[in-house]
């Protein structure tokens, strides 16, 4: 893989942040990626650290700013995480009900080198 996708389930933008926050916090809204990237008031510093450990690039979006070809491969079914290989193929790396894990970084890592095959430093 060269690079991983993270497909946030909202819309970037002002509007689309401000939406999300509300139906956060009415409970009407949910992202399980960003559950795990951010805490309540800015990115977590695990998931800065894991993605330096994990080796490949990851890209983080919403999904207003995904390129034609990862929401061909992503539709509506997000928030998920997509495998960009060497020849710009894309696969689902990890679903939505893969990405509700409580909001745990290590829990990502694991997800994510157990799809790739690779051992968890």
């Amino acid at each position: 893989m060269v690079e991983l996708v993270g497909v946030y389930h909202a819309d970037g933008g002002v509007a689309g942040e401000v939406r999300y926050v509300i139906g956060h916090l009415l409970g009407r809204a949910h992202c399980a990626l960003c559950d795990i990237t951010h805490s309540p008031v800015r990115r977590k510093p695990a998931w800065d650290a894991m993605v330096a450990r994990l080796g490949v690039p990851v890209r983080l979006v919403h999904r207003n700013e995904r390129a034609a070809d990862e929401v061909d491969v992503s539709g509506q079914s997000t928030p998920c995480v997509l495998a960009r290989r060497a020849d710009g193929s894309l696969r689902v790396l990890l679903g939505p009900d893969d990405l509700e894990l409580g909001g745990s970084v290590q829990a990502f890592e694991a997800a994510v080198r157990s799809r790739l095959g690779v051992a968890v430093r």
